[in-house]
């Protein structure tokens, strides 16, 4: 068996279509989408991150404003004072802070100091709280692009045992929270759950989530498995791996995402569909406008 490659390059960019069009259609009722972006420090990952998000935006349309304060300058209270103006923004419908932030800044408290209408991260607790309550509103980017990336693949969902190995409340929560929605049966697992390996090996549907290169091994798949690698780990040769062994899991899994190309662009895709999101119910509580 070979597994069939879930292409979220090519997805993402269908979906980058849709954002484009819904785009158009704000600025011709008088709004700009536009998302605010803070990156403190000079982190390379992040630095290469936020120029994807900044490249897709300007493709589809969304405006975009850069704050860039150094590790050294930045403070909790600086940070939450730019939080605070950019909630009090009305030109600005979306805000993302850049993880990680420096360990002296109290990253909680940024994320929590966000307007939940502009948390287009999806990681506020009140957004995380209706995603538990069954009334997602914005849901985390990369759980979101993973669902869709299912969807897609046409992978039937209620009644699946799935397993989502990663328990953060990025991805893992939010993630299994979603496929519950779908009616899948869901095991949440981690890094010490006790044999991980017979875990996965139940599994309809493996969720990779841990940020470990290839800890779930391909052995561990159970024969017509689908695989949705959420990972991106590089190796001391510098190439990227996820958080599966993918050339034997390959061999196993009915479907299975690259790293990278897999889950990646559907992340940021999803971060643009939840900017106009944002955008739209702005227009759509404020009639006047």
């Amino acid at each position: 068996m070979t597994a069939l490659l879930l292409d979220g390059k090519a997805l993402a960019a269908e979906y980058s279509t849709e954002v484009a069009d819904r785009v158009r259609v704000c600025i011709e009722a008088g709004v700009t989408p536009c998302l605010a972006v803070v990156l403190v420090g000079d982190d390379p990952a992040s630095k290469v991150y936020v120029g994807s998000k900044g490249k897709r935006a300007a493709q589809v349309g969304i405006a975009t404003r850069d704050f860039r304060p150094s590790a050294a300058e930045a403070t909790t209270a600086s940070l939450l004072a730019l939080v605070a103006e950019l909630n009090a923004d009305p030109s600005v419908h979306g805000i993302l802070i850049q993880l990680p932030l420096p360990p002296h800044v109290d990253a909680a408290a940024v994320l929590a100091a966000v307007d939940p209408d502009k948390d287009v991260d999806g990681f506020h607790p009140y957004n995380l709280g209706l995603l538990v309550a069954g009334e997602p509103r914005f849901v985390a980017c990369t759980p979101q692009g993973c669902m869709l990336l299912l969807e897609r693949a046409g992978i039937a969902l209620a009644g699946a045992h799935a397993v989502v190995v990663g328990r953060s409340t990025i991805v893992g929560k939010p993630m299994a929270h979603l496929l519950l929605g779908a009616h899948a049966t869901v095991t949440m697992a981690h890094s010490r759950t006790r044999d991980l390996a017979a875990e996965v090996a139940r599994a309809d549907v493996v969720v990779a989530a841990v940020g470990r290169s290839e800890l779930i091994r391909g052995e561990w798949i159970k024969p017509g498995a689908v695989v949705i690698d959420v990972g991106i780990n590089r190796g001391a040769d510098g190439k990227l791996r996820g958080d599966v062994e993918f050339e034997a899991a390959r061999a196993r899994a009915r479907a299975i995402t690259p790293v990278p190309g897999g889950v990646g662009p559907m992340t940021i895709v999803c971060l643009m569909r939840n900017v106009v999101l944002a955008a739209e119910r702005r227009l759509g509580a404020a009639p006047s406008a």
